[in-house]
C-alpha cells in the first residue's frame, strides 16, 4: 500500500513554495528579489512559467503521471532556463533540490522506516526528471544555437548582397 502518496500531496504546497524559492534563489540577487516579490504573472512571466513548471513537476511525481507529460512540465521550466548563458548541470540542479526539500517537509513522517522503499522510489523517479530534464535543456539549447546560425547568415548574406558580392555563382 502506498502511504508516502497522500503525506507527500498534502505537503505539496509547503514543498511547491521552498522548491520555487531556491529555484529563483539561483539568480542574481537583485532578479531573485523581483521574481520573487512580483506576483502579477503579466508584469512577471519568468516566475509565473516556473512556478507552474514546478507544480506540474510535483503533480507528476504525486500521481505517477506519463513520461509525456513529465516532459511537458520540465519543458515549462527549461524554456525559461536554456535561454541563460549557465551550464545545464546548474540549470537543471533544481530538480535534485527537490529530494532535500521533500525530505525537510516530511521529516516527521520519514522516521517511519517502513516509508524507506516508497522515498527510495520517488528519489528514483527525480533523477529519472533529472535525465530527461537534460535532454530536453540540451534540444532546447541546440535550438537556440541554430537559430543564431541562422539569424549569422541572413546577416551575412545582407551586407554581402549590399555589397554586391554575390556567392552563389563563385
Amino acid at each position: 500500500m502506498r502511504r508516502l502518496v497522500p503525506l507527500f500531496s498534502a505537503k505539496s504546497p509547503a514543498i511547491l513554495e521552498k522548491w520555487l524559492e531556491i529555484l529563483l534563489g539561483s539568480y542574481s540577487p537583485e532578479t531573485a528579489q523581483f521574481l520573487k516579490k512580483e506576483k502579477d504573472p503579466f508584469s512577471n512571466p519568468v516566475a509565473h512559467q516556473l512556478s507552474r513548471g514546478l507544480k506540474d513537476l510535483l503533480a507528476v511525481l504525486g500521481e505517477e503521471k506519463s513520461v509525456e507529460e513529465a516532459r511537458a512540465a520540465l519543458d515549462e521550466i527549461i524554456r525559461v532556463l536554456a535561454l541563460q548563458e549557465i551550464p545545464p548541470s546548474q540549470a537543471l540542479a533544481f530538480v535534485f533540490y527537490l529530494k532535500q526539500v521533500i525530505r525537510d517537509e516530511l521529516a516527521e513522517e520519514l522516521q517511519d522506516l517502513t516509508l524507506a522503499p516508497e522515498m527510495a522510489d520517488l528519489e528514483s523517479r527525480i533523477d529519472g526528471l533529472a535525465l530527461l530534464g537534460f535532454d530536453g535543456y540540451m534540444q532546447r539549447r541546440e535550438k537556440l544555437c541554430e537559430l543564431k546560425v541562422n539569424e549569422v547568415k541572413a546577416r551575412v548574406s545582407g551586407l554581402l548582397r549590399r555589397a554586391g558580392i554575390d556567392i552563389t555563382n563563385p
